[in-house]
């Protein structure tokens, strides 16, 4: 059985002005890159009024060895989100204010993916041993890189709407 462990959970919140569609693919193209295959697991929108709040769920996850597996679960909570417009060096533009987006980020370091190490009690002998005496410097390596990947990912989302106020 795959083990997780949970290794960092960080909240990213904003509210202002920006373009969802632009944040969305944004968020998708950044785990993409970083080599993640990510899993939709929910998508909805309610109307209420002239605003609507939308939830966004996705599981990222991304082999860092034959052992080890990093596994990013996000859930994006977008509410009172509308569209305006706004007046940027004299021309008029289309864009979108929230009034909140909140993002859960949980950084999760999965130890044996495949259950290998699970066909018979002396294999799960061996890998009570294995994890106890032979490889904890390396799971330390590895929860530093499932941290930096959570850090880094919320650094970047609080960028992306600094650059955007900017503008």
């Amino acid at each position: 059985m795959v083990e997780k462990e949970t290794i960092l959970k960080e909240i990213f919140k904003h509210k202002g002005i920006g373009d969802f569609k632009d944040f969305y693919n944004f968020m998708y193209s950044w785990l993409k890159d970083e080599g993640f295959v990510i899993t939709e697991k929910l998508y909805s929108e309610k109307l209420a009024g002239d605003s609507k709040d939308i939830e966004v769920k996705w599981e990222a996850k991304r082999e860092l060895t034959d052992y080890f597996r990093a596994h990013i679960e996000m859930v994006s909570k977008v509410r009172g989100l509308k569209d305006i417009e706004i007046e940027v060096d004299g021309k008029r533009k289309k864009t979108q204010e929230f009034r909140e987006i909140e993002i859960t980020i949980k950084g999760v370091l999965e130890k044996d993916y495949n259950s290998r190490w699970e066909k018979s009690a002396i294999q799960k002998f061996l890998k009570e041993v294995y994890h106890k005496y032979v490889i904890p410097s390396r799971t330390d390596e590895m929860m530093a890189v499932v941290m930096e990947f959570v850090q880094n990912l919320k650094e970047d989302m609080k960028a992306f709407f600094d650059l955007l106020g900017k503008r």
